[in-house]
């Protein structure tokens, strides 16, 4: 029996899948999502698209599960039977300004990739300790705020039309959600408003404080939401009953409420991420990160660190060739593997794909396993730091990048704690169904042991070399 049905709106693939009774995740659905055009740090969209395919994937996903005998019609879904509730979860900081009247946009869908929120970044720099404060995040232009303050900074005439209400501004799910409902709905949830630095991260509210910085008025901003229990009626005869941001429905998907687990997440980019101990709100630069909330019960609130386009500075070189023996060969070879810069809790733009030595001696195979051992050291380096804010008992890994043996050997040789590699694929639509249906979130137990090789600790020696040369390298940045 089907308990609840979830679309993930990705960056680079839209999925919906259902989730049954036992909570096993079906009948998936993946298209992929429209291409984003890049031109000097503008990454934009078509919303119209990727609304359509959404819509697309969505229809297709019932008829596939039998819920559905075929697609929309004038009186909404033919329906075989009760349709269950349905889970949203979303690429986070995504947006786009809309018109109100037409329901066409106004501006293409400007992607968390874009960058010309670097502008606010820079001019709100002697702001930035207040601006973390409030919202638990860096001040960066991957952030909603900085690149709305510069397309409302470059159309004066747009501010006035969206306090009027004849624009709307929200990130993708705003978007689609009022789509389903006819406008009747401009909301979002505190798990995708939280990644915006507009909202108030301690009373999940929006902050009359950061509208004010950014020149953006509360009143434009969508109506917030819990994550769950929504009961949103849309027109297509669903339900919407859980909305939240993909990564937190990652870690619901992957720990449940597990305190004591972080979760180690490697793809495109990657983060790693462990709730937060209640008493204990240091964050040490870290991302604070608003998972979600059920309306009833305190926001649960995580701990975030980042690593940044990992996936792209392996690229050109046979990773997948080296095995975690061929690790620590080039003893005194030190690097970062982060292209676009370092992420939290440093993020430094003027640190990011670089080696300690030159790199003209070496194979290409032993330049893979130079980026490898630093992704390795950048996890493991995290996983310390939030060891310290209150104890890691075990570290899951998930995501494309954690099937490389190599990856999971080499952080299992390095860290103290247990690690697994997780077997579920698509976590974010399994986190959002979950949600949707209601149903008792518990720690997943799909996951396989990592054995640590206690033959050779000349990884973890190196390691030891690097910290010492990565905190050098830091402090040398700080001081030009």
């Amino acid at each position: 029996m089907i308990a609840a049905i979830a679309l993930d709106l990705g960056s680079t693939a839209i999925k919906a899948g259902v989730l049954d009774t036992q909570g096993n995740l079906g009948g998936i659905v993946s298209l992929p999502a429209p291409p984003v055009a890049v031109d000097d740090g503008h990454y934009e969209s078509d919303a119209l698209a990727y609304a359509d395919t959404a819509d697309q994937v969505l229809q297709s996903c019932l008829v596939k599960s039998g819920l559905v005998k075929s697609g929309l019609v004038k009186s909404g879904l033919a329906q075989t039977q009760a349709l269950p509730p349905l889970g949203l979860c979303s690429q986070r900081s995504s947006f786009l300004i809309w018109e109100q009247a037409s329901g066409k946009p106004f501006t293409p869908l400007i992607s968390w990739q874009d960058t010309r929120g670097d502008e606010s970044c820079l001019a709100l720099q002697a702001q930035e300790a207040l601006i973390t404060e409030l919202s638990g995040l860096r001040l960066t232009p991957y952030f909603f705020a900085p690149k709305l303050r510069v397309v409302l900074q470059k159309n004066p005439a747009w501010l006035a039309r969206l306090q009027r209400g004849e624009l709307l501004a929200g990130t993708l799910d705003t978007f689609l959600i009022w789509r389903w409902t006819a406008g009747r709905h401009h909301v979002t949830d505190v798990s995708m408003a939280a990644r915006t630095l507009l909202m108030d991260i301690h009373q999940q509210q929006w902050s009359p404080v950061l509208g004010e910085l950014f020149g953006i008025p509360l009143g434009i901003l969508p109506a917030l939401k819990p994550s769950t229990a929504l009961n949103i009626a849309l027109n297509n005869g669903l339900t919407l009953q859980a909305s939240l941001a993909d990564q937190s429905a990652a870690l619901v998907a992957s720990v449940g409420n597990d305190r004591d687990t972080a979760l180690v997440n490697l793809g495109t980019g990657g983060f790693v991420i462990r709730y937060l101990a209640e008493n204990n709100l240091a964050t040490g630069g870290y991302l604070r990160t608003l998972v979600y909330q059920d309306g009833v019960l305190p926001a649960h609130i995580a701990l975030e660190g980042t690593l940044n386009s990992i996936a792209a500075a392996l690229a050109p070189y046979p990773a997948r060739d080296c095995s975690v023996d061929e690790l620590a060969a080039e003893h005194e070879i030190f690097c970062l593997a982060e292209p676009s810069g370092l992420g939290a809790p440093y993020f430094r733009k003027d640190l990011g794909l670089q080696f300690s030595q030159p790199m003209a001696s070496l194979t290409q195979k032993q330049i893979a396993c130079l980026l490898l051992e630093a992704i390795i050291f950048r996890v493991v380096r995290i996983v310390e730091d939030f060891h310290r804010n209150a104890p890691v008992k075990r570290v899951y890994l998930a995501g494309g990048l954690s099937e490389l043996v190599c990856l999971q050997q080499g952080i299992a040789q390095c860290l103290s704690q247990n690690v697994f590699r997780l077997q579920q694929k698509d976590a974010s639509l399994q986190g959002a169904a979950m949600l949707a249906a209601g149903q008792k979130i518990a720690s997943h137990q799909e996951a396989i042991f990592v054995e640590k090789l206690n033959n050779n600790n000349k990884l973890f020696e190196k390691y030891s070399r690097w910290k010492q040369w990565f905190d050098a390298l830091l402090e040398t940045g700080a001081n030009h």
